[in-house]
């Protein structure tokens, strides 16, 4: 009788940046309780979006991030040629959302944002320090391209109005809410013994106290970002998540937004780059012999 080889074979580096990212997408969605947005308690300021459809349009971006990882591996360096195919890949993969979620936009940022720090990993897999991987994702959000369409996004109709930054130009600055803002504070809570759940939810916060949230923005104006920002840094002040003040900071912060009908997608877009740069930034071995 012939034994079957039952070992499970090796993943590329694209197969395991996909996943990276995936598993990103869901660990933020899962997130509890996050203030105005879709967790494991309700939908939050959303009337069309729940935690099962989170998960089924993450699961169904795999493919987009696995070829924008291959694309490029394939080009090898940042230029226009990676940029337009990371574009078209990125459409393509946006298009495959909408049809999972009926049309229902749940992604579209975290395809922009997650797609280039997983083209900016790929093209570097030996040198995956956070600093370095948002400087090769910066370069390329820099370059414009050519075939993408050019009708206004509710976000940059928003930058527009308000003058915000929004998340093309978050990108192209190398994330710095990421950076200077919710992996110290991820970094911060974790050494003070809060547990990764609290870590995570203060490092949502951290970005909320300064990012000018177009999704806020877009729903809420002014008032809803005002609130969003004092409010983020009212539960940090307190102690973060993991205090009882914090904790009831937290609450109130959550039906003052969801009573604005201001949800911050924006900022739940970089907490899940901020995932996943703090997996492949931390050292744990995950590109050492795993391909």
């Amino acid at each position: 009788m012939r034994a079957y080889n039952l070992k499970p074979k090796p993943l590329t580096l694209s197969e395991r940046l996909a996943d990276l990212a995936v598993d990103a997408l869901i660990d933020e969605a899962d997130l509890s309780p996050k203030p105005a947005l879709v967790d494991r308690r309700g939908n939050g300021a959303h009337t069309d979006l729940h935690l099962s459809l989170m998960h089924a349009s993450a699961l169904s971006l795999w493919p987009a991030f696995k070829a924008m990882a291959e694309a490029a591996i394939e080009f090898g360096e940042v230029g226009l040629p990676l940029r337009e195919a990371l574009g078209r890949i990125g459409r393509d993969g946006e298009q495959t959302m909408l049809a999972t979620t009926n049309g229902v936009n749940t992604h579209r940022g975290a395809i922009w944002a997650l797609g280039l720090l997983v083209a900016a990993t790929a093209l570097e897999g030996t040198n995956t320090k956070a600093s370095a991987v948002t400087l090769r994702a910066a370069r390329l959000a820099l370059l414009d391209d050519r075939y993408a369409p050019r009708p206004l996004s509710h976000g940059a109709q928003v930058s527009q109005r308000y003058g915000a930054r929004g998340a093309r130009e978050e990108a192209q600055l190398g994330f710095p809410a990421v950076i200077q803002r919710a992996l110290p504070q991820l970094k911060l809570s974790r050494a003070a013994g809060h547990g990764e759940q609290n870590a995570r939810l203060d490092a949502l916060l951290a970005i909320m106290t300064h990012l000018s949230d177009t999704c806020v923005l877009y729903r809420a104006g002014e008032t809803g970002l005002h609130t969003m920002q004092l409010g983020a840094q009212a539960v940090l002040d307190a102690g973060g998540s993991a205090s009882l003040a914090g904790r009831r900071r937290l609450h109130e912060l959550d039906q003052q937004l969801i009573a604005l009908n201001a949800s911050p997608g924006g900022a739940a877009d970089l907490l899940a780059a901020c995932l996943f740069i703090d997996r492949i930034d931390s050292g744990d071995g995950i590109f050492q012999g795993a391909f």
